[in-house]
């Protein structure tokens, strides 16, 4: 492996890539546990594919934004690191695809060079935040959401209270009560509101998706703005403390709350009120007006037809008068590494330097000047991105299924092609439906939010009569948004064969234009006729009595299919090793007297207590006691080895920070995990007299 030194401002970042370089070493030379090797990279970004030796790199963009200098950095690197493939996901993230993991830190190294960061854009964390794609240049907004969905970002970017929770949190920020950022499906969800002149914020909680999607609860109907940070961070203390360790499939925060009840986890908000890094919390929103000046480009359209048509579907006008927003439909969320340097080069300076990843795998243009429209289409038509309805039926969101995904079932890609020439050449006029939303997943865990859709599919699977193993497609109907916060998840209805997966459209298509009344919505008319019709509707389609060779063959595969399933990474996975968890009790002990050092009291204080729970972990497991909690932990600690353990632990969310307090407890935490690891050796010891 090429060893370096890096040459960037932040230190920590630095400090960050080269702790990888060395992380990888050891765990090639055997020093390392591959799962806790897994835990390390996927904090890093460093995400395994479904193909042995090589890893998918997630770079994380806060609501999607990138400049175009950072836009041809991502480009060069994917040539570079890659295959010249950039994938933009449904939380406005980019990734690239076979990269050899060698070069992980040297290409993060080169990212980092135009403020570009893999940092906790996988694992256990704080995963990207998103926000509405046209925050900042709304004409209905009450304010610009950008700069809070920013500072929550750089917040808890690297923050102690959240580098090792049980699984990630997912948060976003709508800019209108439409809201385009989903706020029902995420563990926290923000709508921007106005109370007597104030800003602040309509709060929900403990949404998701998954295989068992639930709808978040509403916290607040206004959270002050200096509130926010606050908040959430008491909110990420109780995830870390009560949340699911061990099951993967329980341990969201949707879960917890589900499990203890809501009020009774506001509560448990609310008592983490005193312990805080910050009690009020004024967040800078300067430097986000969204008013740029920009070249003016006169040309006429190429295609004038054309043109009128994309106008029509994909350009808005802006808030700020005479700039005009810009969609650009991309199949898939995939765009070459040329065709993004062909857009910076012949588009910088003559729209807006703020390019936004939308949460349907495409991209936004701002700042557009009306007199650069035609020129804006006519690069774009050049390379055959000018294609209109960005947001209609037209443009399907999918996940990148069985074509590097270790939990695909079938494939979710080659489909969304069919479904959208069955579109393209059976229903054209659907390019200007932006009612209808069909979203696919190549399985059940919903990365392409078919849980959400109005037309939704997953893969999965059926067996025919004489056994044999066929790809399907569950479909689901119903689900979206409601407006401000509040959503419906979508209807299982019935599972089909995936070669009959256009069928479905087809069927649901016409049954729609021909049976619904006038000006009907499609969620609207699936409520009315009821989850049975359509059941009966499409049973047709998912009998198995005239199977043909093909029905046994998935979508843009040539052998016969199978379910090969790989090892989940999306949230890591659950260490449990004892020598590992005293090593980062030590490591903990080491950071909380680092920024001890510093002042940051409360870090540190945090730090101390998360190096006792491993230690007390650690000689758990030692004698054959397995907790799924932290709180589990110290209970069962407390039960077993000390009776004042957890009073004494505890102690970090009734007293507020300060130095004196940040001493004592670290002190404590210093002699505890000194006994508790003369403890382990006594017991080895007992052991061995034992069997002896």
């Amino acid at each position: 492996m090429k060893s370096f030194r890096t040459e960037l401002e932040n230190p920590l970042v630095e400090q960050d890539i080269l702790d990888l370089e060395r992380k990888i070493r050891l765990f090639q030379e055997g020093e390392i546990h591959e799962d806790k090797f897994r835990s390390l990279r996927l904090a890093r970004g460093v995400y395994g594919q479904r193909q042995s030796g090589v890893q998918m790199i997630r770079i994380k963009l806060p609501y999607g934004k990138m400049t175009f200098k950072q836009w041809k950095r991502i480009a060069d690197v994917s040539d570079e690191y890659s295959t010249g493939n950039l994938h933009l996901t449904t939380r406005q993230d980019v990734q690239i695809h076979f990269v050899s993991l060698d070069r992980t830190p040297e290409l993060w190294h080169t990212l980092e060079q135009d403020n570009v960061t893999l940092r906790e854009a996988c694992g256990n964390t704080v995963r990207n935040v998103t926000a509405s794609v046209t925050a900042g240049i709304d004409p209905n907004e009450p304010f610009d959401v950008s700069p809070y969905a920013q500072a929550v970002f750089e917040y808890f970017l690297r923050n102690p209270i959240c580098q090792e929770m049980g699984r990630k949190i997912k948060m976003s920020f709508s800019n209108t009560e439409e809201d385009t950022a989903l706020a029902f499906i995420h563990d926290m969800g923000f709508l921007p509101k106005i109370e007597n002149g104030k800003r602040g914020f309509k709060t929900f909680v403990a949404g998701g998706l998954g295989a068992q999607p639930r709808m978040a609860d509403l916290a607040y109907e206004f959270l002050p703005e200096n509130q926010l940070i606050p908040f959430i961070e008491a909110v990420l203390r109780v995830f870390d403390r009560h949340g699911e360790r061990n099951s993967r499939s329980k341990a969201r925060m949707k879960f917890l709350v589900q499990k203890i009840g809501f009020d009774t986890f506001m509560e448990l908000v609310k008592e983490e009120q005193k312990a805080l890094k910050n009690t009020s919390f004024e967040i800078e929103t300067a430097g986000f007006d969204g008013n740029e000046k920009v070249e003016i480009k006169e040309v006429l359209p190429e295609d004038l037809q054309k043109f009128e048509l994309w106008k029509n579907t994909n350009v808005f006008e802006q808030k700020q008068k005479g700039n005009f927003g810009v969609y650009v439909r991309i199949p898939l969320g995939n765009i070459s590494s040329d065709d993004s340097r062909t857009l910076v080069s012949d588009l910088s300076g003559f729209v807006g330097d703020d390019i936004r990843v939308t949460i349907n795998q495409g991209l936004m243009f701002r700042n557009v000047p009306k007199a650069n429209l035609p020129f804006v289409f006519n690069t774009l038509n050049k390379i055959g991105l000018a294609n209109p309805g960005a947001n209609s039926v037209a443009n399907i969101t999918a996940c990148p299924g069985t074509d590097t995904c270790n939990l695909a079932i079938s494939d979710s890609t080659s489909i969304t092609y069919e479904f959208e020439k069955v579109i393209d050449q059976e229903f054209p006029d659907l390019v200007k439906n932006n009612d209808i939303k069909i979203k696919i997943s190549g399985c059940m865990n919903s990365c392409g939010q078919h849980g959400m859709a109005n037309i939704g599919f997953h893969g999965s699977s059926l067996k025919s009569a004489d056994k044999k193993v066929l790809p399907a497609l569950q479909v689901l109907l119903g689900g979206g948004s409601l407006g401000d916060g509040y959503g419906r998840a979508a209807e299982k209805v019935i599972k089909v064969p995936s070669k009959r997966g256009p069928d479905v459209l087809r069927l649901l298509f016409r049954d729609y234009q021909e049976t619904r009344i006038e000006g009907e919505y499609f969620n609207d008319f699936f409520e009315r006729k009821g989850k049975n019709y359509f059941y009966e509707l499409l049973k047709p389609l998912a009998s198995l009595d005239s199977l043909v060779p093909t029905d046994f063959v998935d979508w843009g595969q040539e052998v016969s299919f199978e379910t090969a399933i790989g090892i989940g990474e999306c949230a890591g996975v659950m260490i449990d090793l004892v020598g590992t968890l005293f090593l980062e009790a030590q490591e903990k002990l080491e950071d909380a007297k680092a920024v001890f050092g510093k002042s940051q009291w409360a870090d540190a204080i945090y730090l101390a207590y998360s190096a006792q729970v491993n230690a007390a972990k650690a000689l758990l497991l030692d004698i054959d006691v397995n907790c799924n909690t932290q709180m589990k932990v110290i209970s069962e600690f407390t039960k077993n080895f000390d009776a004042n353990f957890e009073e004494k632990i505890l102690r970090l969310n009734k007293v507020e920070p300060s130095k004196d307090f940040a001493l004592d407890y670290i002190n404590d935490a210093n002699l505890f995990c000194e006994e508790t690891e003369k403890r382990r050796e006594n017991l080895k010891k007992e052991e061995v007299l034992n069997n002896a």
